[in-house]
């Protein structure tokens, strides 16, 4: 099954970091780099507000374990956003790219 994983880094310099080892690793297909995003949430019982970073990666599920190893290991955050979402449908051709991709 394909899959996105969503990853919140806290800067641009992170953020490649860990779409470069997602690629070299070839953990990911293809990660996208979505800059200035604006957070809110809640932690240790207050309301945060930061810039972060977005990545949004292309991958496939049996490989998520190492996925979530890797950003564990390059992440700054204690506990790190990683996420990942199903791709019920796509196109068939950019589909079989992500599989070939991480073959």
């Amino acid at each position: 099954m394909n899959i996105v994983i969503l990853i919140t880094a806290p800067n641009s310099k992170e953020a490649r970091k860990i779409a470069d080892a997602l690629v070299n690793n070839k953990l990911a297909a293809c990660v996208n780099i979505v800059e200035r995003i604006g957070s809110v949430f809640l932690w240790n019982k207050k309301i945060e507000k930061a810039k972060e970073v977005l990545l949004i990666a292309k991958s496939k599920k049996v490989k998520f374990p190492k996925i979530v190893k890797l950003v564990k290991r390059l992440h700054s955050y204690q506990v790190p956003e990683i996420i990942a979402l199903p791709i019920i449908d796509g196109y068939k051709p950019y589909l079989r790219w992500i599989d070939d991709s991480l073959r």
